[in-house]
């Protein structure tokens, strides 16, 4: 303030001056004046001059009241609503959303171009093997990832440009961040994320054949075991986030039985009894799956090369060209704890998520019923409308006479579950049968019986294919 305080006089003085110059010029040029005329001419310089200081210190002073006014008016506040900023609610949805986005986009930039890098000579031999294994070489983990032509097969199948991993690369930005911070909260390496590739695709949905389901494909009886819900209404094995982390159990059961994390993923495939009978046919020491792997079953023979195969593809997918869309559901999501009997539709009939996504993010819920009666379930929304959920809550709850009324009586959620919807699928470029399985939550040899199917792999582009979802 006393900075432009200063500076004011200087202007007006120089203003002042100026003004003495040019009465001085005119008194040169008028005859001379009187003495008592001089010294009126003086006074009102002074007057002036006198006027002008005083008013521009009573500028400074208001302008001096209202900074320490407003500094006195901001310290007196909470220190947590000083530098605040008023958002909607909404607006604050929309600011966590973008977060989200950026965060994890930042997370698979860095881990692609920091942590992951080539080899400046990776050997000087320019066959692809020495390359292959030069880059698993880079991946530091406690799994070991040796190469050998059983590898460089797996390889060559999850590398090829429109095959697997261009889907399950799309799917990786919303499973994968999940996936990684359980894996760590166990104490486990975060590259048995790739487990989730060769098990299901990154497909939640995901059922085999001999009815193991989810992103980690549980058989009924193992998920039970580790604290997951499956009956009429629910199957927490497709329920991303608890299926995780009861594969984080699973796994570390596994590990302590063998101390290798070789044979522990080899029994997570084929189960620890095929595993100790192998070791036990080996005779000697055996001490990993290398050493047991021609007294394995046939499929858990690919089991493990399969694994270090989609751990190579995921790491240098860039490398081989594999490019991928966008994910087929929102990234950024937040959950809610839902206490009552809801209907999905409650809240797709009330907010703006459309109810495709709503089964993508809740895939667990059976009949699209999330069966809140005796204990609290989770709900997972995108995060950009969990306030206009909250805001719509009493809207929602009112809806359970309309949307929940065939439920209420378990005699017609039996008949419910015993319809039959009948859909037709017409066969796009690229599918196979069993995708088409997993799309519909069916098997290859039901969608083969309904349709009459003797070859699984001869299907065509624009087939019509009956599916019946009950």
């Amino acid at each position: 303030m006393t900075k432009i305080f200063s500076r004011l006089i200087v202007v007006l003085l120089a203003t002042l001056s100026l003004t003495q110059y040019a009465q001085a010029q005119i008194l040169k040029k008028s005859k001379k004046v009187n003495a008592k005329t001089q010294l009126i001419i003086e006074r009102q310089k002074v007057d002036s001059l006198s006027s002008l200081v005083e008013e521009y210190r009573e500028r400074e002073s208001e302008w001096q009241r209202a900074w320490h006014d407003e500094k006195e008016t901001r310290e007196l506040q909470p220190i947590n609503k000083r530098f605040t900023v008023d958002y909607t609610p909404a607006q604050i949805d929309s600011l966590h959303r973008m977060l989200k986005l950026q965060e994890v986009n930042d997370t698979f930039q860095a881990f692609f171009e920091e942590y992951i890098c080539e080899p400046e000579n990776p050997s000087t031999d320019t066959a692809m093997d020495s390359l292959y294994k030069a880059r698993l070489d880079l991946i530091v983990t406690p799994i070991h990832l040796p190469y050998n032509e059983l590898v460089r097969d797996k390889i060559r199948v999850y590398t090829t440009p429109s095959g697997v991993m261009s889907r399950v690369l799309a799917r990786a930005k919303y499973y994968f961040p999940m996936i990684e911070e359980e894996l760590l909260k166990a104490g486990l390496p975060v590259e048995l994320r790739a487990l989730a590739i060769i098990e299901s695709a990154l497909l939640p949905t995901a059922i085999s054949r001999a009815g193991a389901a989810g992103l980690w494909q549980f058989m009924p009886t193992t998920g039970k075991s580790y604290g997951l819900e499956v009956n009429t209404m629910i199957d927490e094995r497709l329920d991303p986030v608890k299926s995780t982390r009861a594969a984080c159990k699973y796994l570390k059961v596994l590990y302590n039985m063998y101390n290798d994390w070789s044979l522990a993923l080899a029994a997570y495939n084929c189960g620890p009894g095929n595993v100790n009978k192998a070791l036990a046919r080996a005779g000697g020491k055996p001490e990993s799956f290398w050493d047991v792997y021609w007294y394995l079953p046939r499929e858990t023979r690919g089991y493990v090369p399969a694994f270090i195969a989609a751990t190579y593809a995921y790491t240098y997918h860039q490398a081989h060209d594999i490019e991928y869309a966008e994910p087929p559901l929102p990234i950024a999501v937040d959950t809610i704890m839902i206490d009552r009997l809801m209907h999905m539709k409650q809240i797709t009939s009330t907010i703006n998520v459309d109810s495709t996504t709503m089964a993508m993010l809740n895939p667990q819920y059976k009949l699209e019923i999330i069966p809140a009666t005796t204990k609290n379930y989770t709900l997972i929304l995108p995060a950009n409308r969990i306030t206009e959920y909250i805001s719509n809550q009493d809207s929602i709850f009112a809806k359970d006479s309309t949307y929940l009324k065939e439920y209420l009586n378990p005699a017609t959620v039996e008949k419910k579950m015993q319809e039959v919807a009948v859909v037709y699928h017409r066969v796009k470029s690229g599918e196979t049968l069993g995708a088409i399985a997993q799309k519909y939550r069916v098997t290859t040899k039901q969608i083969m019986t309904w349709n009459g199917l003797k070859n699984a792999n001869r299907i065509s582009i624009g087939q019509r294919l009956r599916i019946e979802k009950r």
